[in-house]
């Protein structure tokens, strides 16, 4: 068929639209590309790297940036995400391989902005959208120490592994400019959230939607893969996720944990109720458990802060905890489930449920276990998980995987029974879960990193 003048002239309008709007994307990337050639504006002193080297710690640049086994900030560690496996990069001072020749310009652009040392667009498993909002203080400190604080190390970058044409790099400029702010903007954003809330509030909102970039992880993300909030400006901003198939939960609010708990969890990796596995473990042992009670209280006092809509945490009915309670301890007339729990889970987390306080976790209104997704909780079972040695709880208490002790079908009884019983009320799980969980653990690389925590 062919075009009337019409049609061909509509075409022409909607595509000389569509690179007039390219262009335009194209003039705002630049114009908030930063300057490459800037350098620090001050004199490097102990204090200022020492400070670097905290603020690296709240950033928590360590566990991205080193492989399994291999030398701090070096690179090399295999990051999955839905278009391919991203290996972190060299950030030691080498010159040659690492950030050493590196102004403070491209430093800062890279951080802040998204945009790698050659000019071209980073992916945003490096969160610059969140990184947007740290100050230009603190990325003078981090500077200072990643130059003059962390060892070099030559060791060449690894190639991604990111299948053509997901592996093009030029269209992530555009997503840059659409859906992450100018450190300008950040810095204008954060002082309208926090325009009326106390000192401690407002560091705390500063540490969790900036250098912590808890979003990352706890907010949902869209179509195109942005979180779809970057602060409580919207009630989607730490809301609970689902990454690589893990059940993230909803931080806001947190009614169930006071804020005494929330800052031992983030402190010690454990609390009265809860103890970290999965990704958050990392979190724990690298990066929060290093803060000071002050920025932990003022992130647990800004996270308390928030509305708590969609919580998923199960209300606690003492009725049917009681009803539970007493069927374990009878031990009589048994389902499949409420056996291996006995069998298996009972000498630590008991037949009430709830655990040991800072010792085993309570079982009975865990957020892991009434997550819809019960993905994280079939992880935690069939692979154990253990809290990390920190100085404030230099321990270690294991939990062991069941994999090898239970079949799909065993696994699947009594994850539902945990689902079911107590206050808890989440669906039941089949095998078929089970088995997928199976083959994903078998299938995992030693080294590779999941972008999804678990934290309970």
């Amino acid at each position: 068929m062919k075009s009337t003048p019409r049609s061909l002239l509509l075409k022409l309008l909607i595509i000389g639209l569509l690179l007039a709007a390219l262009a335009w994307l194209a003039s705002i990337a630049l114009n908030r590309s930063g300057d490459a050639s800037a350098q620090l504006g001050q004199a490097v002193t102990p204090a200022l790297i020492s400070q670097g080297e905290y603020l690296a710690r709240v950033g928590d640049c360590v566990a991205c940036h080193t492989a399994r086994g291999g030398k701090a900030f070096a690179g090399g560690l295999g990051i999955e995400s839905p278009i391919g496996t991203i290996y972190s990069t060299n950030i030691t001072p080498d010159k040659q391989t690492g950030i050493g020749d590196w102004t403070y310009g491209e430093f800062e652009r890279a951080i802040r902005r998204g945009v790698g040392h050659d000019g071209s667009a980073l992916y945003p498993a490096m969160p610059y959208p969140s990184y947007a909002k740290v100050s230009d203080a603190d990325m003078q400190a981090l500077y200072a120490y990643f130059m003059q604080g962390v060892q070099p190390v030559e060791q060449a970058n690894q190639a991604n592994d990111i299948p053509w044409p997901l592996s093009i790099r030029w269209p992530l400029a555009y997503w840059r400019t659409l859906f992450s702010p100018s450190p300008e903007s950040a810095a204008e954003a954060l002082k309208v959230t926090t325009r009326d809330a106390d000192a401690q509030i407002a560091r705390g909102a500063y540490l969790v939607q900036g250098l912590g970039h808890c979003g990352s992880c706890h907010t949902p993300r869209a179509l195109t893969m942005q979180e779809k909030g970057l602060d409580e400006s919207t009630a989607d901003y730490l809301s609970g996720a689902e990454l690589n198939d893990w059940a993230v939960p909803s931080l806001r609010g947190m009614p169930h944990w006071s804020q005494d708990e929330i800052v031992d969890y983030l402190g010690t990796g454990r609390n009265a109720k809860a103890s970290v596995a999965g990704e958050m473990t990392d979190v724990v042992a690298n990066s929060t458990s290093h803060m000071s009670d002050d920025d932990l209280h003022a992130m647990a006092a800004y996270l308390k802060s928030l509305a708590a809509d969609g919580q998923p945490a199960s209300a606690h009915q003492p009725e049917r905890s009681e009803a539970t309670t007493r069927k374990l301890t009878a031990a009589t007339d048994l389902t499949l489930g409420e056996r291996l729990y006995l069998d298996n889970c009972g000498a630590c987390h008991f037949v009430a449920g709830d655990g040991a306080p800072r010792v085993f976790p309570r079982l009975d209104g865990a957020s892991v276990i009434n997550a819809q997704n019960p993905s994280a909780l079939l992880h935690v079972i069939l692979a154990g998980a253990q809290t990390p040695s920190t100085a404030r709880a230099p321990s270690i208490l294991p939990m062991p995987g069941f994999a090898d002790r239970m079949d799909d079908a065993e696994v699947a009884e009594l994850a539902t029974f945990l689902r079911q019983g107590w206050s808890n009320d989440a669906p039941a799980v089949s095998a078929e879960q089970v088995a997928a969980v199976r083959a994903s653990l078998a299938g995992e690389h030693v080294g590779e990193k999941e972008l999804a925590p678990s934290d309970e």
